[in-house]
C-alpha cells in the first residue's frame, strides 16, 4: 500500500514538474526571441537609461518568475528523488518472501515481478511512466543540464536540439562535477564527428545525434547549457 501511494504521489509530482518545465520553456522562448534581452542581457544602456525597445517591467517580472519556477522545479525533483529511494527500498524488500505452502517447512526464495536497480545512485535516477498508469519504470539517468539559449541556423538547431531540452547524456558526459567544462571538451574532441545525445523533451526521452562543427557564429554548437 505504501509503495502504491508513493507511486501515485510520484506520478503527480512528475505532472507538476512537466507543468513547471512547460512554463519555464515558454518564458525562456519569449526572452530569447529576436530583439529580446535574453535571460541575463542588460535592460539599461551605458547611461543607465532603460532601453526604449524593451518593456523593462515585463522582462524583470518574467525573469523573477523564471527564478521562482526553477526553485520549485528543484524542490519537486528532490521530492521525486526521495520517493525513488522509498520505492527502491520497497522493491528490494519484496524481492523474496517465504513460501508458507512448502510441506517441508523450508523457505523458498521467490523473485518478485518488480525490477530493481540496487546499485543506482538516487541522484542519477529518473522515473518515467510505463503504459500501465499505476506502474513506474526506472531509467538510470536524469537531466543534468537544460538548453536555455539556442541560436537560429546553429548546428544544435539543425541537428534537432530545441530550447528547453533537458540533457540526460551528451556523448560520454552524464553527470558529475565540472559539467560545463566537460560538455565543452566533449564537443571540441568530437569536432566534425556525430555525438549521441539523449534528451528529455516535455516528458519524452529522445535520442539525437549532434555534430559539433564551425558555423557563422562562435562555438561549435550554437547553444548554451544551464546546469540543473
Amino acid at each position: 500500500m505504501v509503495a502504491t501511494n508513493v507511486k501515485a504521489e510520484t506520478m503527480s509530482l512528475m505532472d507538476k514538474r512537466s507543468a513547471l518545465e512547460a512554463e519555464m520553456n515558454s518564458i525562456i522562448a519569449r526572452l530569447s526571441q529576436p530583439g529580446a534581452p535574453g535571460l541575463s542581457g542588460n535592460l539599461v544602456d551605458s547611461e543607465d537609461f532603460p532601453h526604449s525597445d524593451i518593456d523593462v517591467p515585463v522582462v524583470r517580472a518574467e525573469r523573477r518568475r523564471l527564478a521562482e519556477l526553477r526553485s520549485d522545479h528543484n524542490e519537486v525533483t528532490d521530492k521525486i528523488n526521495l520517493n525513488i529511494q522509498i520505492l527502491h527500498s520497497a522493491r528490494l524488500g519484496n524481492r523474496s518472501f517465504k513460501n508458507s505452502g512448502n510441506d517441508d517447512g523450508s523457505d523458498t526464495q521467490v523473485s518478485s515481478n518488480m525490477d530493481t536497480v540496487a546499485s543506482t545512485p538516487s541522484q542519477n535516477v529518473l522515473l518515467i511512466r510505463s503504459p500501465n498508469s499505476m506502474d513506474v519504470n526506472v531509467l538510470i539517468s536524469r537531466p543534468f543540464a537544460m538548453v536555455d539559449e539556442i541560436a537560429d541556423a546553429s548546428p544544435a538547431v539543425e541537428d534537432g536540439l530545441q530550447l528547453g531540452d533537458q540533457i540526460l547524456k551528451f556523448g560520454n558526459v552524464e553527470a558529475g562535477d565540472n559539467l560545463l567544462q566537460r560538455l565543452s571538451s566533449e564537443a571540441q574532441s568530437n569536432l566534425g564527428c556525430a555525438v549521441p545525445v539523449v534528451i528529455m523533451r516535455q516528458g519524452t526521452v529522445i535520442n539525437l545525434t549532434i555534430t559539433p562543427r564551425p558555423w557563422q557564429a562562435r562555438g561549435l554548437l550554437g547553444c548554451h547549457f544551464r546546469i540543473l
